[in-house]
């Protein structure tokens, strides 16, 4: 009986970005609102790894966030779907995930904050989208759908621990499985060891976030040029002839306006082992990146 949930079928649910569109771009704005709080008030890692959220039994949260004497998580519960603020002198506080706009989450969001004694101000304008709208001015984005949240959450549940193994697998310099607020997707990162060079007019969130030579991989729930969910994996630098290569499953192919070797979503969930046919597009994108790059693979994985 241990092992009964080994051995039940994989069933990865479809979430066609068409039936929840809105509540993605809602849910969106309230991530990057709490993800904000963690950037604001935590010392800078490299590669900007001191921001994202994590993916949780129920959900998304930022972690621990210390504040003075005193420390604070962030959570997104997706079963219960609500907002939780725990801290470390015992306070735990809630805020319910329902239809509602972002002005009016960001209002009640600041609230809760301050209720538990925590002030921080943020940049209120958001990240890693165009036509932003400031947050306390966002009245357009206000749906919110349980079930497709729910949904999202269910998959980014298996990404998860499917990117883990595969992070497993190597014992070179590599980013935890991480959720990134901005451009809201799961990725996870190998690095080389050396040093990438300097990539012309980068901003300085983009020269930190490349400043070492990469293969990262990751999954991204669609919109802008991706119009439905989608895996993605990317060298940078580029090396030369990368486009080119035949990477696995034969479903996945490069999209030469992202420069990104992409495997849509449905073609993974609808595979016979979506865990397999996921970690064979992992590898093989990465053994294209990494033999190409004249990486030492041989220090770098097990």
């Amino acid at each position: 009986m241990a092992h009964a949930a080994a051995d039940r079928p994989e069933c990865w649910p479809a979430l066609p970005l068409s039936s929840w569109k809105d509540t993605y771009a809602t849910l969106h704005m309230w991530t990057q609102i709490v993800g904000k709080v963690r950037l604001r008030l935590t010392p800078i890692v490299n590669h900007w790894w001191n921001v994202p959220l994590y993916v949780t039994a129920r959900g998304l949260a930022t972690s621990r966030i210390a504040y003075g004497d005193r420390a604070f998580e962030l959570r997104f519960d997706f079963k219960r779907h609500e907002l939780v603020l725990e801290t470390s002198d015992g306070q735990l506080k809630a805020l319910p995930l329902k239809p509602r706009s972002v002005a009016e989450f960001y209002q009640e969001f600041m609230e809760l904050l301050r209720s538990a004694g925590i002030e921080v101000k943020i940049w209120r304008v958001p990240a890693e989208i165009p036509n932003p709208i400031a947050f306390d001015q966002d009245r357009v984005h206000a749906s919110y759908d349980p079930k497709a949240v729910e949904k999202f959450w269910r998959i980014l549940l298996s990404v998860d621990t499917v990117f883990k193994q595969f992070r497993a697998r190597f014992i070179g310099k590599s980013s935890p499985v991480h959720f990134f607020w901005g451009s809201f997707d799961l990725a996870v990162t190998r690095f080389s060891g050396r040093r990438a060079p300097e990539r012309p007019g980068a901003d300085s969130v983009t020269r930190e976030a490349y400043s070492h030579e990469v293969s990262s991989v990751g999954f991204w729930p669609g919109s802008g040029n991706v119009q439905d969910a989608a895996f993605y994996s990317y060298a940078a630098p580029e090396p030369p002839g990368f486009k080119d290569e035949r990477v696995r499953p034969d479903r996945a192919f490069y999209d030469r306006q992202l420069g990104e070797f992409l495997l849509m979503y449905d073609d993974v969930r609808k595979a016979e082992s979506p865990t397999a046919t996921l970690l064979e597009f992992c590898q093989s994108t990465y053994e294209a990146a990494a033999t190409l790059g004249n990486w030492d693979r041989s220090a770098l994985e097990r």
